[in-house]
């Protein structure tokens, strides 16, 4: 489409009604962890099939055994065109404590919090329904204005993301036919600031794994025992300690296999985001980057892999003191993963590391908790750069490509079963107080997000 003008028009507007259909859908209590809230769930399920009906999407709602998913498709623009598939969720997270709201939390409305600054307020603003509406909203608008959209398109909104998706896995696996696309498109991301769009192209994968160290057959008196005795509590944090050298690199053998340098104009635009160590820390408390030296703090947790503990127990932890050489202690470790590396392989390298290390009368017990790849779009993917260059046309600063330290399971799925790639685009704002009381989503991020997703959209339908 040669001119965007009538559509980005059609969104300007159409907004008051674009807010009347997501406060509509606001109104819905849509909890999906609360069994007293599953026909809500399904209303708000409901609510999305007619609205994506009436703009002539081809919808349905498909049942699974926790809450419904709506499966959408318009496909007019033709097989010789991209496809891609764009996924949110409906469902919310529970409103307690309900006395911190400053109004009901399933009353949305508008809210200025500062002159020139307007706010959507109530449950679900941010996460997820005003976002995937910005992505709805695009679509009415270009349908109107051109009579079909730019590309493909697929659209799969989930009502259990707040509850860990209990279904999620098994609906790709059963629907793997409808959902394959070219591309799947997040809106469950934030920007970088209230000015700056934000693209992730990477997120980190992750490794749990749980470790216990036994050595006598019961817990000893230090006193009569202490000298001779091995200690698990000493032995577990020995190990611990030596995962990694003075520079803050982990030292399991094979670690940084399949970890690459971030290219250098990547880097080069985090810097002129202007994120220190000192901002960053000084947030909780801190004011020095504990992990590789030499590297940005922007690096570390959007590039770098880590090895963190995150719980030690072993020996007696009440009140008091009691002087005792316990038989077991047992520690959670959890890896970060980038690039290519290999969960499986961290895993195994991790358990033979221990094993190497034991002492005479020790023994190592493992517990696996899950694990997953990295996942990171090239950058220099054209799907990547269009996108960029549609955002920035749109927003007062140009576009940034990020990193993110977590993972988004959804986004591995979709790679792992169903080989797509996805672009993560958001217009979240990191006050937003996703899942606390008052969420809220700024009236800019809705109309500049609906006005985002038209040119996104456009980008991608001009790449056929």
């Amino acid at each position: 489409m040669a001119d965007l003008t009538p559509a980005l028009k059609l969104a300007d507007d159409g907004l008051a009604n674009s807010l009347d259909r997501l406060f509509e859908l606001l109104r819905i209590p849509s909890i999906s962890t609360d069994p007293a809230y599953k026909a809500d769930c399904r209303r708000a399920g409901d609510w999305l099939v007619a609205e994506l009906t009436s703009l002539g999407f081809d919808a349905r709602l498909d049942d699974t055994p926790g809450h419904p998913m709506v499966l959408a498709k318009d496909h007019s623009a033709g097989a010789s065109t991209p496809h891609v598939l764009f996924y949110g969720h409906y469902d919310v997270q529970p409103v307690d404590p309900l006395e911190l709201w400053e109004a009901p939390p399933f009353e949305p409305a508008l809210k200025e919090i500062a002159p020139g600054k307007t706010v959507i307020t109530g449950r679900g603003t941010s996460d997820d329904k005003g976002q995937l509406m910005t992505f709805v909203e695009a679509c009415r608008a270009l349908k109107a204005a051109h009579g079909q959209l730019p590309c493909r398109v697929t659209i799969l909104f989930e009502g259990e993301e707040e509850s860990g998706s209990p279904s999620l896995k098994p609906y790709l696996e059963a629907h793997a036919g409808d959902l394959k696309a070219d591309y799947a498109l997040v809106c469950d991301t934030s920007m970088w600031n209230p000015e700056t769009p934000a693209i992730a192209a990477a997120l980190r994968g992750l490794v749990g794994e749980e470790v216990m160290i036994e050595a006598a057959d019961r817990d000893l008196h230090s006193g009569m025992f202490g000298g001779a005795a091995a200690n698990p509590i000493r032995v577990l944090s020995t190990i611990l300690a030596g995962l990694h050298d003075e520079t803050g690199r982990v030292t399991l053998p094979g670690f940084y296999d399949g970890v690459e340098e971030t290219p250098s104009q990547i880097k080069a635009s985090w810097e002129t985001l202007g994120e220190t160590s000192e901002k960053f820390l000084g947030e909780v408390g801190l004011s020095v980057p504990s992990g590789e030296k030499g590297r940005s703090v922007l690096e570390l947790v959007w590039a770098r892999p880590t090895a963190e503990i995150n719980g030690i127990t072993g020996g007696y932890t009440g009140d008091g003191f009691k002087t005792v050489i316990a038989a077991k202690a047992s520690a959670k470790v959890s890896f970060r993963l980038v690039g290519s590396q290999d969960p499986q392989a961290i895993r195994k390298a991790f358990r033979a590391y221990v094993e190497a290390s034991l002492p005479a009368d020790c023994k190592a017990h493992f517990h696996e908790h899950g694990a997953s790849p990295a996942i990171q779009l090239p950058y220099d993917s054209a799907l990547l750069q269009s996108a960029k260059a549609a955002l920035s046309d749109e927003w007062p600063k140009p576009a940034v490509i990020i990193g993110m330290g977590g993972s988004i399971p959804i986004v591995g799925d979709f790679q792992r079963m169903l080989g797509m790639d996805s672009l993560l685009v958001g217009f979240g704002l990191s006050d937003d107080r996703i899942h606390s009381p008052n969420e809220k989503y700024a009236l800019t991020s809705f109309h500049k997000g609906i006005r985002s997703w038209i040119r996104i959209l456009d980008a991608i339908g001009q790449q056929s």
